[in-house]
């Protein structure tokens, strides 16, 4: 997940020259879903594909499947239906005042510190190991702290001035970063096609579902619904006012946004396949594909991939802590910005100890308790029209999909072989039993919004 805020009119595409004011035109098309993918391709993004080719092997296909369904289809939707329905608070704000005030502090909590801006640090030392002279468990620990305690600390320092580090490296870390995954998934493929692995849990079984459960790892739909009314100020900037066309520009730029995410995800995928017989024990890609650099470029590819992820890793840091402590100083304005930022870059820097592949297994209960209404928000959210006639199916199914999935996260957090309820549900094998509560909540809450309406009309 990236983060890049900048106005498309600012990139050398002009303002106003949007067609009568109907829809972009191809140059300004492409302008927004380069932006699109600035603001979500960031090094986390790259981390998770080729640790799923390794390990799904010969099910890398419906694995990928799944995997660029929910994290590439369900962030482009998210900033559909954000930018219809005004934002992310205005979303969820149908269910309730309440529940959009929490909902909306644990999307930037999850997006901020307790996962995304720890994940830095961590996915930037884990690129920089192979570099480091050999050492033991506990001088290995010592070099973590060093590193992660000197991150942070240029990334509170850089959070103060946002701007400075996009300018100074925005516009060249992410070209030469795209450069380099080309050249390690060009040798990969020039290398022949891997004999594929027999797949790894938790692909063995069911790897279409396991990859769309991969792809809440992105956190893409969490910050989608953040940058969708940024987005939607962008197109209408380009002269575009018409609501439903202001729509379809967002999703003919997220098409645009999609593909070159699609192709630099399979690359990396297959680069970590290629990787399964070398390495079939591998946790996390980033070891991947830093073996995969020194194993085609030796020495030189690793130590310039390692910079490239540094310097992407400390571009996402700062921007995220800067996104969140501006949320929470006006959320809380008793407590400065400044404060704010100090506050989480320090517990980012105590997280981040953890190492990446506890933040990750951490992340997955996590993502798992938030998506599924995140999901069910956004799916609401682009036919609100329909949704917000019948008022009582926005909490009905919203808050009934929230219990169900946080019920199962805590599960999989506390007591992962306890049975529940739930998991008698159908597809809950799959990750997705939620999905017929949520239908059932939807039902309920339409016929008790056409319950009301009778009363109501009896009344009057």
């Amino acid at each position: 997940m990236g983060v890049f805020r900048r106005r498309v009119g600012e990139g050398g595409v002009a303002k106003g020259e949007g067609r009568s004011g109907g829809s972009l035109g191809p140059a300004q098309l492409l302008a927004v879903g380069g932006m699109l993918f600035s603001m979500f391709f960031g090094a986390g993004n790259l981390i998770l594909p080729p640790l799923l080719g390794l390990q799904a092997g010969e099910a890398a296909v419906p694995a990928m499947a799944g995997f660029l369904a929910a994290g590439i289809g369900l962030p482009v939707l998210g900033i559909v239906a954000a930018a219809a329905c005004g934002g992310a608070h205005e979303l969820a704000g149908r269910v309730g005042p309440r529940f959009a005030s929490a909902f909306v502090a644990l999307v930037y909590l999850t997006i901020g510190p307790l996962l995304a801006i720890p994940r830095t640090s961590s996915t930037a030392f884990e690129m920089l190991r192979p570099l480091l002279p050999a050492t033991d468990a506990t001088g290995l620990g010592v070099a973590a702290v060093a590193f992660s305690v000197v991150f942070f600390g240029v990334a509170f320092a850089l959070a103060l001035r946002p701007g400075l580090l996009s300018r100074v490296l925005g516009r060249f870390s992410a070209p030469i970063l795209i450069a380099l995954i080309v050249l390690v998934v060009a040798a990969s493929v020039l290398d022949g096609a891997p004999a594929p692995m027999q797949p790894r849990a938790p692909y063995d079984e069911g790897p279409a579902s396991h990859g769309f459960l991969a792809g809440y790892q992105t956190m893409d739909l969490l910050a989608a619904l953040c940058f969708g009314i940024v987005v939607a100020a962008n197109v209408r900037e380009l002269g575009v006012s018409d609501p439903r066309r202001v729509a379809g520009s967002i999703s003919g730029a997220g098409l645009v946004a999609g593909a070159l995410m699609a192709a630099i995800y399979c690359g990396l995928a297959f680069a970590g396949m290629a990787m399964g017989s070398s390495m079939p024990d591998a946790t996390n890609g980033a070891s991947i594909l830093a073996a995969s650099a020194s194993l085609h470029f030796g020495a030189a590819g690793a130590i310039i991939v390692a910079a490239i992820f540094l310097l992407a890793c400390l571009n996402v840091c700062t921007g995220l802590i800067s996104c969140c402590s501006e949320y929470f100083s006006e959320a809380f304005p008793r407590i400065p910005l400044p404060a704010w930022a100090a506050v989480f870059a320090a517990f980012s820097c105590g997280v981040s100890l953890a190492g990446l592949d506890a933040i990750l297994a951490f992340s997955s209960p996590l993502l798992g308790a938030l998506y599924p209404p995140a999901i069910v928000l956004v799916a609401m959210g682009l036919v609100h029209a329909l949704c917000d006639r019948l008022r009582r199916m926005w909490p009905a199914a919203v808050l009934t999909t929230a219990v169900c999935s946080v019920c199962v996260a805590l599960r999989d957090a506390l007591a992962p072989g306890l049975w529940l309820p739930l998991d008698a549900l159908p597809f809950a094998d799959a990750g997705l039993g939620w999905l017929l509560p949520a239908a059932a909540g939807a039902v309920v809450g339409a016929a008790w919004s056409f319950a009301e309406r009778r009363r109501l009309g009896k009344k009057a």
